[in-house]
This record gives C-alpha cells, structure tokens and sequence, in this order.
C-alpha cells in the first residue's frame, strides 16, 4: 500500500513537471489548447440559446448515448476521458463533426436523408434474400419501412444507430443470429488459403536485383531490412480484398503474388508507424528501442482479418504484444468475437492466445493480464457498430488507456477517428486502402496535453520521493500526506483547485516541522 501510494506521488510530481515544460516550450498558456483542439462544435455554440442546448442534449438521449438516461449502454465521463481528450465544457459525440452540423442545425440536410437511405438500403438488402415466406418478407419489410420513417423524422439520429436499430429488429423477429455468417467463413477460408499456400511462401522468399544492390553492410542492418520487406508484404497482403472476396484467389502463382506485394505503401503515417514498431532500415549495430510495444488492434473485416493475423505474428516475433478487439456481436461481414472460436481459420489462427470474456475489469486486473506471457490477447470493444467509444466496455476503454498505440482498419475507423475535431489520449494508426488500391497508412497523433510515463521514470521520481521524505525525518520534521481529492463537477473543477490552493498554502504556512506530501498540491498551485 505504501509503495502504491510513493509510486502515485511519483506520477503526480512527473505530471507537473511534464506539464511545466510543456507549457514554456509552447510559449502560450495552457487554456489555448482549445482553440488549438479546434471547436468540437463547430457551428454551434453552447450556452448561447437555450433551445440548442435541449436539442444537444435530445441529440445524446435519443441516440441512447447519454450516461445519465442509459446508465446500462452509455459509457460513464470518467471512462470516455480514457480514451477521448476533452475539455471540462465538452463532450464527444461519435460521429464526423459535418454530421454533427448537420444535425445540429435543425434543418432537413440532403448530406443526412443519402445517409439514412443508405443505411435503410443495406439492412434492406441484407434480408431480402434470406425470408423464403412471401408474406413474411413483405411483413418485415413494412415493418422496416414504418420504423425507419418513424426514427427519421426529426433528422436527430446518427445513421449507424438507426442502421443499428434497424439490424436489431429484424434479427429479433426472424431469429437469424448471424445473417453474413456462411459468407464470413467463406472470405476467412479465402484468405487462408492465400497465406498457407506454396506460391505465397516463394513470393515472399524471392529477392530482386534492386533488393540486393542496396544490402546494409552490417548483420544488424541486413535484419532490420528483413524486418521491413516483411512487414511491407504482410501489409499489402491485408488490403488487397481481391484475396478474400474471389473464389480462385488461391490458385494465384507466385509471379502474381509478387507483383501484388510489392506495391508502394502510402500515407504520411508510414514512417511514424515504423519507428512505433521499432522497424529501421539504418545500417547501424544499435538496436532499436521500440520494441516492446503493447498495441490495440481494432479489427474490421472478415477475409481482412486472417492478413491481419499474420502480420500481428510477426510482431509479435519482434517482441510486441498485441492486444485484438473484436466487435461484441455480429454485424454484417465485421469480425465478432464469437467468430474467433466458431470459425476453424480464426480459432487455429489464434491458438495460444488469451481470451478475455469479462467486459468490466478492474484496472489491477487489467494490468495483470497485460503482465502475462501471452504475446496475443483478444477481447471485444462491447459494441456492434464500427466504431463508437460512447458505448465502448469498461475493458476495451481501460485497455485503449493501458497500451502504447492504437492500430485501426479500414476506412469506417478512419472516419470516426480522423473526421472528428476531438484528439484521443493514444496515436491513432489507420490501415486502409486508398483509391488506386494501395496499402495507405495515416496517424492522428494524441492530444499533446496527455502525459505518459514508463516504469523506470516512475522508479526514479519515486525514489526521490522516499529520500525527501527520509531527509526530513532526520531533520526531527513531522511527515505527514494530505489528501484533496477534487471532484469531477462539470464546470466547477476550476473553482474546487482554487479553494484547494488557498487551504494548502495556510496549511503549509501553519506547520512549520511538517513535511507535508501532497500530491495533488502542485497541480492545484
């Protein structure tokens, strides 16, 4: 218990001081990080107009996105901020900051009606050749047709949450658990097909004249460059949907594979992710120091995510550890965590693994899992949508907080991570296929306000902590800890650390043979 509480005073102490040098290398005082995290709200101002700020509020509660109505689907603030930095005034809404104007302005919205439509037409389509009953099919489809006028009505709804409620319906009262599920077998034996296959091997093996006229000149250096020729066929094999989605994909020879994997990689996101995972193409005998990483992998598609496995083996042949989030319960052709131990190809894919069940871990827990052998570890993000951190689980919201990045696929999480003005507390990697069908890789880099320790740095402030206190037990001082503990009262946070600030400073003046360890002091200073 003691050591617990040294080692919170230590990150307490490095915070601050993190947040000192921050602060004067910016030249600019810390309140400007909102302008700089740009207005979450684009065109609408809170607190200008009573009447908007009912509409935002309907806009969270019709969505069942609001923790106060929802407490059994809405994530709680303190969980959101795990993985979402916001400012005490704000909050995150999971949808692009156009779609959020676009609702927001009260207006019938062309940009809103094509995407209702489309939602509308792929849980339409989805069903309309699985109900063999003619009258039961015009049934279902009335009973879709009136729900769906119904929720879009006042254009207040997020298209994925009424495709959601949609989906959810017909489910119900058909009783089909997993409509896509034949056909996410399909694509899953596809791709296995492709990476257990003899020309595969051969056209991974296989060095051009180009590659051996630029061969480092030292063993560290000829590993590095294996490392990335890797890395760099394993990526484009996981974009190329052609290998899943085509029934002869596997009979591809190896001249044909080799073309296919030799493809440029593009994005300004490349080289970050590189030095991420500790990949260097430097000729030097220093290795690298990336390696190690914890990373939460957000897994998207079936066929897609048999090339993600792969790649992840092989990083964690580098030492990383991977942490794979599967969506709660089906969706379409989107991987669900029951797939992981229904389907042959990703159950023998992921053997040896460990999978987490339980949705709500505690922190202690948490850390423990992650401090186990297991190089893979699969869990569920406690959703069925692409992507929505509002009703994320407690286990996927403390993992997101837990690992050193975050890898997301496809272009569904592109956009609900990089068409929104809020910034996450990870880097947010984005692996998807650009328009000309090559490997694009993007990075949205976290909110430059959120600080991160390693272990050793904890170690060495906690060390330091001891020896303070130890100094002034010899000097016949009293060594005492004060808890102020400030609440999370929206909007008040500010007030409560300027009452903390006059009560410590009286203390502090009070007692003068008291060495007083206050970790809350100097943020509150």
């Amino acid at each position: 218990m003691e050591l617990r509480f040294i080692f919170l005073c230590a990150l307490a102490s490095l915070r601050e001081k993190k947040y000192l040098m921050n602060k004067k290398k910016q030249h600019m005082p810390m309140k400007k990080n909102k302008s700089q995290n740009n207005n979450v709200y684009g065109a609408f101002r809170p607190g200008s107009d009573p009447e908007q700020d009912a509409w935002l509020t309907a806009f969270f509660i019709e969505n069942h996105l609001d923790y106060y109505t929802h407490p059994d689907h809405a994530a709680t603030p303190e969980q959101v901020r795990f993985m979402v930095y916001i400012e005490e005034d704000e909050r995150y809404y999971p949808c692009s900051l156009k779609m959020f104007n676009a609702i927001m302005s009260r207006k019938k919205s062309k940009f809103l009606a094509g995407q209702y439509q489309a939602a509308y037409q792929r849980v339409q389509a989805l069903f309309r050749d699985q109900i063999e009953d003619e009258n039961e099919r015009r049934y279902l489809e009335a009973l879709l047709r009136i729900k769906y006028e119904h929720e879009i009505k006042d254009q207040i709804m997020i298209p994925s949450r009424l495709e959601k409620r949609l989906l959810r319906i017909l489910l119900n009262r058909t009783q089909i658990e997993d409509p896509c599920l034949e056909e996410k077998t399909r694509r899953n034996h596809r791709m296995a097909q492709v990476l257990e296959g003899a020309p595969l091997l051969a056209a991974m093996n296989q060095l051009d004249e180009k590659d051996l006229q630029a061969l480092p000149e030292t063993l560290s250096g000829l590993r590095e460059l294996a490392d990335y020729m890797e890395f760099h066929h394993l990526l484009n094999l996981a974009v190329k949907p052609d290998l899943w989605m085509i029934d002869n994909a596997g009979r591809m020879d190896a001249e044909a594979l080799r073309q296919l994997i030799r493809g440029p990689i593009r994005g300004k996101g490349l080289q970050p992710l590189l030095a991420f995972l500790g990949i260097t193409l430097s000729d030097t005998d220093t290795a690298s120091p990336a390696r190690g990483k914890r990373i939460l992998w957000l897994a998207h598609e079936a066929g897609e995510i048999v090339g993600d496995l792969a790649l992840i083996k092989y990083l964690t042949k580098l030492g990383h550890k991977v942490i794979i989030a599967f969506k709660r319960a089906p969706k379409y052709t989107r991987v669900c965590i029951q797939d992981t131990f229904e389907d042959p190809v990703l159950s023998r894919a992921l053997e040896g693994a460990l999978l987490l069940t339980d949705n709500n871990l505690s922190k202690n827990e948490l850390v423990q899992q992650l401090k186990s052998d297991y190089s893979v570890i699969v869990i569920s993000d406690g959703t069925r949508e692409s992507l929505n951190l509002l009703l994320a689980s407690t286990t996927f919201a403390r993992m997101f907080k837990e690992v050193d990045g975050v890898i997301s696929r496809g272009h569904d999480q592109k956009r609900r991570f990089f068409n929104t003005p809020f910034q996450f507390t990870q880097d947010i990697y984005n692996i998807s296929r650009d328009d000309a069908g090559h490997a694009q890789i993007e990075l949205k880099p976290r909110h430059p306000a959120v600080i991160k320790f390693a272990h050793a740095d904890l170690e060495k402030r906690a060390r330091s902590i001891i020896e303070r206190m130890a100094e002034a037990r010899q000097k016949g001082m009293t060594v005492i800890f004060y808890s102020g503990i400030i609440g999370s009262i929206p909007g008040k946070i500010k007030v409560a650390k300027k009452v903390m600030t006059v009560f410590i400073q009286y203390l502090i003046k009070q007692s003068d043979m008291t060495y007083i360890l206050n970790f809350a002091r100097k943020s509150a200073l």
